[in-house]
């Protein structure tokens, strides 16, 4: 077996996880334990994990409010996705190599590029100066992060379309839109799906957050209240179930597209 030479981004990425990993280990040492029982604190943790998740129970709501609650966070993934999908798609057309004028391409990248770097909570409180905190912060929040990320997925898997049949258009005398609409976009198709889902995945479990931290209403608002008002365990392992077996759902969606968008060949999930 040949054994692949080193590359220097490979061994700053070697220095890189050694330096973090032997930094977590070194913080375990340095904890300050001074007058806590570490084994009843294990106990305690392990006990409280048990009642959550193997006694669940609703008490401050009904089943059925808990249910409306987590279709209005579904609800609030999706209108992000598609707020930031729509714009997206335009913008990932002007950014793709192979469709814009090199200019444009890096010009939205680099934009796209500090808006992914911002964390998506950190947009919504800054949108929150404006509208305050709420629903309203927490989609514009949502959509402005979700349209950096798709714009980007969007660009490269317009630009993994096969490159013969858009100088073959061209060569025709077929116009941009034409080769777009011909070419671009249905060889594309699977993989902007593919892309879509696994935001609207992401936007779901950021929506829950939000309902917490930004008062954006959903499921994640009554985790908060059963957590930090309420303090009923119980409850928590309720809502706590209830969001993961929807995040479940959502994961074996996203796999059944993700193997669709391999066997038709698509761009990369």
């Amino acid at each position: 077996m040949t054994r692949k030479p080193r590359t220097a981004s490979s061994l700053a990425l070697g220095l890189l996880l050694s330096v973090m990993g032997a930094v977590t280990v070194a913080g375990f040492f340095f904890l300050d334990t001074r007058g806590a029982d570490v084994p009843e604190a294990f106990a305690k943790t392990f006990h409280d994990l048990g009642t959550m998740f193997f006694q669940p129970q609703t008490v401050h709501f009904s089943l059925w409010e808990g249910t409306k609650d987590l279709v209005l966070t579904l609800a609030l993934g999706a209108l992000t996705t598609v707020f930031g999908a729509v714009p997206a798609l335009i913008g990932g057309l002007l950014a793709a190599r192979n469709l814009g004028p090199a200019w444009l391409s890096a010009l939205l990248r680099a934009l796209v590029s500090v808006i992914r770097a911002v964390p998506t909570v950190l947009w919504v409180l800054i949108f929150a100066i404006g509208a305050g905190l709420g629903s309203v912060a927490a989609v514009v929040g949502m959509t402005f992060h979700s349209f950096g990320y798709l714009l980007k997925a969007y660009s490269e898997a317009f630009e993994e379309v096969e490159v013969g049949t858009i100088e073959a258009l061209r060569a025709s005398g077929a116009s941009w839109t034409s080769v777009v609409a011909q070419a671009v976009l249905p060889g594309a198709l699977p993989g902007l799906v593919s892309w879509t889902f696994l935001r609207f995945e992401i936007n779901f479990t950021t929506a829950v957050a939000m309902g917490a931290a930004a008062g954006a209403g959903g499921v994640g608002f009554d985790l908060f209240m059963a957590a930090g008002y309420y303090f009923n365990l119980r409850e928590v392992g309720a809502i706590t179930w209830m969001i993961l077996l929807v995040a479940a759902g959502l994961e074996w969606g996203a796999n059944r597209l993700q193997q669709a968008n391999r066997v038709s060949g698509g761009g990369r999930f």
